[in-house]
């Protein structure tokens, strides 16, 4: 049982009282009873909406799936189609021509081109790396990455690798700094900002890059000019992640990730462990100083600008029940309690200051279509009211990630003008609706084909093109996603330099060391000049972003169903087991080559659509998932052999909730709401942690 207290007719779990009445509220001002008052005022207000507007998804799917059902088979004609999407509701009417309004953004956002990160809030450590990305070795990145052909020695410095990795960053000076060498010498730059002792500072398509000046450093006392290291301002941004990357289904893991969010906007986050035998305590980063020639100094962040994404509308939360003996809407409760911590910033409360333009930056994902935007903009005027925030104050970042949402970009964002700081395409969640939206139209072509398909390049461009229409340079990201394989940096530095190219000034990267890798993208692309080249060019028509990428016709040998079988098999099981049994709700999880890719709930969702589409149009048999999936448990289960937290599957896989729960999102994948993953995870993670 969940110890509970009472709070304005609310049925608070403890743990979320203690945490809102000891932690986040003291110091900003507002008093418990009338807070906990605000609060029961915006559920008893906002919840009923909420509802209606999941029932109006659950109402167009219905009739989506109807209008299939009866055309199944035939050639879809994208005038009767739209006419349809445009009677039930699907289409919304385009706005007249406008530009955002939004106003008081830090320059990370509105100005500046760089990459993102994305980090599960409930992982502190995770979290300090990723605040602290914001500057980053370029020579590390290169020593220990496959940028560089071949790799460095065992058993220490390896010299020849160094050499390799001085060349690579001086190539990378001399395009980017041409003349720089002469600035080492005392002379004069046209880019030089600033120094640090002996060390010199630039400036370059908006981002800064240190030359580190240390003749007792290892590598600085080998070097004619004291070179010891380049260091590139990288991760500009990073969202602390609530939502896909994270497990949380209780009150406990809910304080945990506001916790950490908490104390990583007041710099007293902390995180103790072990590292080669010792203990390590990582902490956030100071600000950085530089001296300028007539005297004055200046000051740059030492941390990443941070957003935090709460989760979307669909999910319930026991850590609030409601008078009526509901879970209340998990998204309503994020917008509270993260924007009640954002006020310790705005307070300037804390060590350091996230937001100097005094903002809280929201990103809200999953949303469908502008009604669904306008809600979230109403709910965020609700909880300034609450916390007696200035209108606007809360920014929303809206993930275009879901067909409904895509198709009336335009419109979302106008719901949304006066506080959209960032709009980002999310290929993964995007694909998994593509799915389930059209699910009863036929089969689907394997995962893998869906990139080259005609509505994947629509959506993308897109994305920008309706973004710079809608005024978003120089007041918001236009983002792109992720790179989801951290150890194939040579890869990304060859196909991501598309997103900068795109004319989008962020796009999402793996981990620290990918940030500093991608910012060198932002050095060779100046981003807002290719906006500026971009701005007026119309976006792709709807015809080409609705088109659905149907298998029809196509007869599939054993081998082509059983490979892809295996393939989404292996990749569901892989992220589940870690989610249902351990709680990691982000991992670098091996595919089926063995290949380490960073999985979240989005990939999940790909995968068990796929699955029971095809199931669904006898593209494979139940039989052929199921053993597809125990021969996939042997495998995962040989991948995790070194975990010793680690679980077995194969060996029981009717006693492993974890496998049952993968079965479920396959088997169940049909009446799931949209295709999301979260109602079944939620309910054997849930399970599993009541056994322990």
């Amino acid at each position: 049982m969940v110890d509970r207290v009472e709070r304005s007719g609310l049925q608070v779990a403890r743990v979320l009282a203690e945490f809102v009445e000891q932690q986040a509220l003291p110091a900003t001002g507002h008093d418990p009873e009338n807070f906990w008052a605000g609060v029961a005022e915006i559920f008893a207000r906002y919840v009923p909406e909420n509802t209606m507007l999941l029932a109006k998804r659950d109402a167009i799917q219905a009739q989506l799936d109807d209008w299939h059902e009866t055309r199944r088979g035939q050639p879809i004609e994208q005038g009767e189609y739209q006419a349809f999407l445009h009677k039930i509701g699907y289409l919304a009417p385009e706005p007249a021509p406008f530009a955002v309004g939004t106003d008081n953004v830090d320059d990370e956002i509105a100005r500046t081109a760089g990459p993102q990160l994305v980090v599960p809030s409930l992982n502190a450590r995770f979290l300090l790396n990723a605040a602290n990305a914001r500057w980053g070795s370029l020579y590390d990145a290169l020593y220990g990455t496959d940028v560089l052909p071949g790799s460095p020695k065992p058993g220490g410095y390896d010299p020849e690798r160094g050499a390799q990795v001085i060349a690579r960053a001086r190539a990378f000076l001399d395009d980017t700094l041409p003349g720089w060498e002469a600035a080492l010498g005392g002379g004069t730059h046209e880019l030089l900002v600033g120094r640090r002792g002996e060390s010199l500072l630039f400036r370059h398509n908006g981002l800064h890059i240190e030359l580190l000046i240390d003749r007792s450093h290892p590598i600085g006392r080998d070097d004619p000019h004291g070179l010891a290291d380049v260091i590139l301002e990288a991760a500009l941004t990073t969202i602390v992640d609530l939502e896909d990357s994270v497990a949380a289904v209780d009150a406990d893991d809910k304080v945990a990730a506001y916790a950490n969010w908490l104390g990583v906007l007041r710099g007293d986050l902390e995180e103790t462990f072990e590292k080669n035998g010792r203990p390590m305590t990582r902490r956030l980063n100071p600000d950085r100083t530089y001296d300028v020639p007539d005297g004055t100094s200046f000051t740059l962040p030492g941390r990443s600008l941070l957003f935090v994404r709460n989760v979307g509308h669909l999910m319930t939360t026991p850590a609030v029940i409601l008078p009526d003996g509901t879970e209340a809407p998990e998204g309503i409760l994020d917008a509270i309690m993260t924007s009640l911590c954002g006020v310790h910033d705005l307070k300037g409360l804390g060590r350091f200051r996230n937001s100097r333009a005094g903002s809280i930056y929201i990103v809200k994902p999953k949303m469908h279509g502008p009604d669904e935007a306008a809600f979230t903009n109403r709910l965020f005027d609700a909880v300034e009211d609450l916390l007696g925030l200035a209108r606007h104050t809360i920014k929303v970042g809206v993930m275009d990630e879901e067909r409904r949402t895509s198709a009336n970009l335009a419109a979302c964002i106008h719901a949304v003008r006066d506080r959209i700081v960032f709009i980002n395409t999310g290929f993964l969640d995007r694909t998994g609706d593509e799915i389930h939206t059209s699910m009863q139209a036929g089969p689907m072509i394997p995962k893998g084909e869906m990139k080259a398909s005609a509505w994947i390049k629509a959506y993308e461009d897109r994305n920008v093109r309706i973004g710079l229409a809608c005024g978003l340079s120089g007041k918001a990201q236009i983002g792109k996603g992720m790179w989801a394989a951290p150890d194939k940096m040579a890869d990304m530095l060859e196909q991501k330099i598309g997103h900068p190219k795109s004319g989008a000034n962020t796009a999402w990267v793996p981990s620290p060391t990918a940030a500093t890798l991608h910012a060198l993208h932002y050095h060779q692309v100046d981003v807002f000049a290719a906006q500026e080249a971009l701005r007026g060019e119309a976006p792709p028509p709807l015809d080409a972003l609705l088109t659905l990428p149907l298998a029809l016709g196509r007869n599939w040998t054993e081998e082509e169903v059983r490979r892809e079988l295996d393939n989404n098999a292996q990749g569901i099981l892989g992220y589940v087991v870690r989610w249902i049994d351990q709680g990691v709700g982000c991992s670098k999880v091996p595919d089926i080559n063995d290949v380490g890719l960073m999985e979240d709930r989005a990939t999940l969702r790909i995968s068990s659509q796929a699955i029971a589409n095809w199931l669904l149009h006898g593209v494979c048999t139940a039989e052929q998932v199921d053993a597809a999936l125990l021969r996939m448990a042997a495998k995962v289960d040989a991948q995790n052999a070194g975990d010793p937290a680690y679980v077995p599957m194969a060996p029981d896989p009717e006693g492993s909730r974890a496998f049952q729960a993968a079965r479920a999102l396959v088997f169940e994948g049909l009446v799931q709401p949209n295709g999301y993953t979260e109602p079944l995870l939620h309910r054997f993670r849930a399970e599993v942690k009541g056994r322990h």
